[in-house]
């Protein structure tokens, strides 16, 4: 999501926060994990949303903002994006415990590479050749992470779950990079928190709906885990936030990949996951292809910032 240059700049900072936040969703997904098979991922979602809301109403309401977060002149626009974003977290916790995790946070890493792709047909962004090259080399990244999972479908190895982790993951994938599409609509005219309060709001609704496809009572242990689980979803949305008041996104967004060491560490020695060589040089490829496209958009802001301070007053 494109952010407006930084009101306080401490680039240390931002780059600390940012980290911070990557541990935060990594435990928060970790959490998911372990609870993923037992728990549909419809309510999976709920405790994610609902529980997030917490700390994100009691920092507002510190900071004196919660009244005005609820102020929204776009209520149809924060209902599609809890929509979408409901469906594509229903799809992504429904993959987590069907793929190693390494390999399910490589394929999250498509997110940001078909955002590109959506800016370009949906907002008629101007996406040039450099960055069209990114994407295309960055899909051909997660194409080698999922090949050997979807390879699956022919064999009927692992009962297709796997396969069905894979196809999950990239339709999460798909759909959280609409959900950024509507984002940089919504940001236009609506405030980031008014969006991350209405986010949690209407994805905790639409995730109730899922509740006659088959709700379990958790045990006593799931249960805290669900909500932990949550208030990390809702610390790590205020830590992530909070970055980038300190940072522009070109500092800031190259650490969302330090989450791959996190996954690859997690998954072999708390899961027991195997780590694939075609997971390792897929997700090379796709966080290069990444780099490159933030790389690209700092030059572009640059250039245009630059533009800006060279023209005549008026126009003319």
């Amino acid at each position: 999501m494109a952010t407006s240059p930084p009101a306080d700049p401490n680039p240390s900072l931002g780059i600390g926060l940012k980290c911070m936040s990557v541990v935060v969703f990594v435990a928060m997904q970790t959490l998911i994990k372990t609870v993923g098979e037992d728990i549909p991922a419809g309510e999976v979602v709920f405790f994610r949303s609902f529980f997030a809301l917490i700390p994100v109403i009691l920092y507002l309401a510190w900071l004196g903002d919660l009244k005005q977060s609820l102020k929204t002149d776009d209520l149809p626009g924060h209902m599609l994006r809890g929509l979408v974003g409901a469906i594509s977290m229903t799809l992504s916790f429904f993959s987590l415990p069907r793929l190693p995790y390494a390999e399910w946070i490589s394929i999250n890493y498509a997110a940001p590479l078909l955002t590109v792709v959506f800016a370009a047909i949906f907002l008629k962004e101007i996406v040039r050749a450099y960055r069209w090259t990114a994407v295309v080399i960055g899909l051909v990244g997660v194409s080698v992470v999922t090949a050997p999972n979807l390879s699956l479908f022919s064999t009927g190895g692992l009962g297709g779950s796997e396969a069905l982790g894979a196809l999950a993951a990239l339709g999460s994938a798909s759909l959280a990079a609409v959900a950024m599409i509507q984002i940089r609509r919504l940001v236009r005219k609506e405030k980031t928190a008014t969006i991350v309060v209405y986010f949690s709001l209407t994805s905790s609704l639409i995730a109730l709906l899922s509740l006659p496809f088959g709700w379990v009572l958790p045990s006593t242990e799931d249960a805290l885990i669900l909500v932990t689980a949550g208030l990390f979803g809702g610390i790590g949305q205020l830590l992530l936030t909070a970055s980038y008041r300190y940072a522009d996104t070109s500092t800031i967004a190259p650490f969302e990949y330090t989450s791959l060491i996190l996954a690859i560490a997690i998954g072999v020695f708390l899961f027991g996951d195997p780590v694939a060589w075609t997971t390792i040089v897929g997700s090379l490829i796709v966080v290069s292809a990444g780099i490159f496209i933030i790389w690209r958009e700092h030059q572009l802001g640059l250039e245009r910032r630059k533009a800006r301070r060279v023209a005549p007053p008026g126009g003319g």
